[in-house]
């Protein structure tokens, strides 16, 4: 606190008073020394020296504080090696002063350490403790008895033993008596066993994701997923969408396909694509199901570790921070095309060309030996389908991934299950089933023609098959919506018998050809069932059309309408009753 109110004190005396030896052009500014009084150190002038008294005593040159005294005040203990510094310079003979300015530490830290004994290592904590720096812990008098009590039970949980610390008269917290129980508590150290699959027996899968930016300077994450056989070392790497457990499945079919046939067992860590729960000691008590459900379809043994134990996993624990450091961050992209042939390469060229550093041997070639043993695919990846529970709503559809897949009617009610293939959706709900393409658009529906008809049918009252049938016509898409809202407003008294033949047209010809007739007629502000059944008629020979329907130009006027200035007869027009009827 002495030192630093006079330093203080110094400074400010040197601000008021700022005249320099340099100013007058007396020395050059770098010729000087370091003189050290019991309250500071001050730089001054070497040929000056001899006269440091007068220039104390009128502070009228410049006298510069340094901070040689106070390096060490915040910092603690000085560390090891600056101790061996200090030690090495006093051996060289240089003086104290001069060690204290060339090791920038104080005289009274230099002359400490001449007493001290020749440095040997330089563990600052160690020695630390064996100086006993700092007060004392109020938990370690109970060493003895934490000792005591561990040899008993190893395993006693440290609350336990705080509470009979505490009966024995211990004061402190509990964070020190918990270091000092975790420094004691013995540890059994197991030793790392390191394996190597045999042909035929492991592969390892693990997820992946980088991110990767391209030359045009945009920057996008990229997720991957990764197989490869622990004994041959063949690669296989696909980059995915997602993590779902679906991506997973069909690429971890794909991946075998491509190798020609699957181990015995595959090797995951515990995502929950995988496993849900599991104990304590590892095993797992859950399953995900759409993963369990391909393992059984597939014959294949599972088996999973924890993250990050590659005594668990042979030699190839780290499978994705290989694939980022061999492909992701040794080249460069110039879009996402690229990066998949450049993907394509990269696989021939470790797989067929460059030897493993592991094994030493091509991979190629040891895949040979290995496929002998590798036991075929039970399932192609083009019929492999996911099993999903599923219940028939009321509405007689099933909703997967947000987008409804219609049933019979009579299937309301009954359970079943979907079959999702890559590219469609097969259900069964006891003795109903349908297929259906799948859908990926958010927002789609598919209603199957067969289905259309049956949930009219089903319907009872003609106000409500006329909406059903109405919404059969919405869920062709924005066109529809467009053009029936049209309808309706154009044709309040009359747009359900529209509707109703609409209805049949959408059944003959399907969905395709009635969604562009529709845009055809919103384009050409044709607005009625006739138009739509003339250019259905015009465009459209298979099936054929509707009887009644003509490929010749419409009567210049619907008998419903007459001429487009003229009312509808009242015996030609349908109760009014502001969309009600």
């Amino acid at each position: 606190m002495a030192r630093d109110f006079w330093s203080k004190r110094l400074n400010h005396r040197l601000l008021q008073r700022s005249v320099s030896f340099t100013d007058v052009g007396l020395i050059p500014p770098d010729s000087t020394v370091v003189v050290e009084t019991s309250f500071w150190s001050v730089r001054v002038p070497e040929i000056l020296t001899p006269r440091v008294p007068e220039i104390l005593a009128v502070l009228s040159r410049p006298l510069r504080v340094t901070h040689s005294l106070y390096h060490t005040a915040g910092e603690g203990m000085i560390d090891m090696l600056k101790r061996h510094e200090i030690q090495v310079l006093r051996h060289a003979g240089h003086s104290q002063i001069e060690v204290a300015a060339l090791a920038s530490v104080s005289r009274r830290s230099v002359q400490r350490v001449d007493t001290e004994a020749t440095v040997t290592h330089i563990d600052a904590a160690r020695e630390r403790e064996a100086r006993g720096i700092g007060r004392p812990a109020k938990a370690e008098p109970f060493r003895a008895f934490i000792v005591d009590v561990l040899a008993r039970d190893a395993d006693l949980l440290s609350v336990e033993i705080l509470r009979r610390a505490k009966l024995k008269g211990y004061a402190g917290g509990k964070t020190a008596l918990y270091d000092l129980i975790s420094a004691l508590r013995p540890t059994t150290v197991r030793p790392l066993v390191r394996f190597e699959g045999l042909a035929g027996e492991f592969s390892q899968h693990d997820f992946g994701q980088v991110d990767v930016r391209f030359l045009d300077g945009a920057r996008t994450r990229v997720h991957f997923f990764a197989s490869r056989l622990k004994y041959s070392r063949w690669v296989e790497v696909t980059i995915v969408p997602d993590e779902c457990a679906e991506t997973l499945v069909r690429t971890l079919v794909d991946h075998f396909a491509l190798i020609g046939g699957i181990p015995l067992l595959a090797v995951f860590d515990r995502p929950k694509t995988v496993a849900l729960k599991w104990t304590r000691d590892g095993q797992v008590t859950e399953w995900n199901a759409v993963f369990a459900g391909v393992a059984l379809d597939l014959g294949l043994g599972i088996e999973v570790c924890w993250p990050s134990s590659p005594e668990q996993k042979g030699s190839i624990e780290n499978l994705v921070g290989w694939v980022k450091g061999s492909f992701f961050k040794q080249r460069r992209f110039l879009d996402d095309a690229d990066l998949l042939t450049q993907l394509t390469e990269w696989r021939t060229e470790v797989n067929t060309e460059r030897p493993c550093r592991a094994t030493g041997v091509i991979p190629a070639v040891r895949l040979e030996e290995e496929r002998p043993r590798l036991r075929p695919v039970k399932v192609a990846p083009a019929h492999l389908a996911l099993r999903v529970p599923i219940v028939v709503g009321p509405t007689a559809a099933v909703i997967h991934d947000t987008h409804p897949y219609s049933m019979p009617p009579d299937a309301i009610g009954i359970p079943g299950t979907l079959f999702l293939y890559r590219d469609r959706v097969r259900i069964v709900a006891g003795r109903f089933a349908a297929v259906h393409q799948r859908l990926f658009e958010p927002h789609a529906k598919s209603t199957l023609p067969e289905h259309r008809a049956q949930h009219v049918a089903a319907v009872s009252g003609k106000r409500a098959k006329r909406y059903l049938q109405r919404e059969h016509l919405l869920a062709l898409g924005p066109s529809a919506l467009e053009y029936l809202t049209e309808l309706t407003h154009r044709r309040p008294g009359i747009w359900l018998r529209d509707v109703d033949r609409l209805h049949a047209l959408l059944a003959t010809y399907g969905d395709d050809a009635v969604r562009a007739a529709f845009a055809r007629g919103l384009a050409e502000q044709a607005i009625g069932a006739e138009y739509i059944a003339h250019y259905l008629a015009a465009t459209v020979t298979i099936p054929a059309p509707l009887e009644g329907d003509s490929t010749g130009q419409p009567p210049p006027r619907s008998p419903l309408l007459g001429h487009p200035g003229e009312s509808i007869s009242r015996d030609e027009r349908l109760p009014f009753d502001g969309g009600r009827s």
